[in-house]
């Protein structure tokens, strides 16, 4: 898949299905039971790592886990993070992003809006394919409190749209939207002809992503309201993987329960 064919998904109505991997050997798995996008997160930091945050993780990590992943790819699209701090102007970022697409990443996720304009044109200038990321941006979160729905009062729900209209603008091809309200995000989807990947954001999105050791069962303690643990009902990773895609595909992942 090409980035350019994410919005073919949004022109025919079908949902997108996305899980985060970090080696070859899960990436192969979901490229088999034909996920659409597989994204190469800076959430490695915690689910990988064990930190606190996704903001330890270095250039040089996500390269390597990105040509990991990528080798393994033959028909999904392979998405990777740009960590905090790899792109804080244009140059550093241009720099950071090519170093991602030449280990095999077809496209690059930064988070941010409005501040982020200058970093996005330079790289779409560039022919780098941007995969734009609102609401909560777990780059900017300091302590576990930090971690709360975006977008519930109307100044912080009217950034958020405004934000979104402008990196369509800019060129994005698509738009991940993390912990906000589903009215919110039913109203963004509404408004962009880029399809947008939710992740607590409801069913009306055009389509989801979850960390896939949350969606395997794997990590432990309190997740939040939105993971769904697809191994309780499934006997196999790649069962779990496959109710994944059929859930999203038919629109009965993510509930009202999982929404906000």
């Amino acid at each position: 898949m090409k980035p350019a064919d994410l919005k073919q998904f949004k022109q025919r109505g079908e949902k997108i299905t996305c899980l985060t991997a970090y080696d070859a050997s899960l990436a192969q798995l979901m490229d088999s039971c034909e996920i659409d996008l597989i994204l190469v997160g800076d959430s490695l930091g915690m689910v990988v790592q064990g930190e606190k945050s996704t903001r330890t993780v270095s250039v040089s990590e996500m390269v390597y886990h990105t040509k990991a992943v990528a080798k393994s790819c033959n028909q999904a699209l392979v998405i990777a993070d740009m960590p905090y701090q790899s792109y804080e102007e244009p140059s550093m970022a241009l720099e950071n992003a090519k170093l991602l697409i030449d280990a095999g990443a077809q496209m690059v996720k930064l988070e941010g809006g409005a501040e982020r304009q200058k970093v996005v044109e330079t790289l779409i200038e560039n022919c780098i394919p941007v995969c734009a990321h609102l609401g909560l941006q777990p780059q900017k979160v300091k302590k576990a409190s930090d971690y709360k729905v975006q977008g519930k009062n109307l100044g912080s729900a009217k950034a958020i749209i405004e934000d979104a209209l402008l990196l369509e603008s800019l060129g994005v091809e698509a738009l991940v939207l993390e912990c906000i309200p589903s009215s919110l995000a039913k109203l963004v989807s509404e408004q962009l002809s880029i399809p947008t990947i939710g992740i607590g954001a409801g069913k009306d999105c055009d389509g989801q992503v979850l960390v896939c050791y949350d969606m395997l069962g794997i990590t432990q303690g309190k997740l939040p309201r939105f993971v769904r643990d697809f191994t309780a009902a499934n006997s196999s990773i790649p069962m779990a993987i496959k109710a994944f895609i059929q859930a999203v595909k038919n629109q009965s992942f993510p509930s009202e329960k999982e929404s906000y």
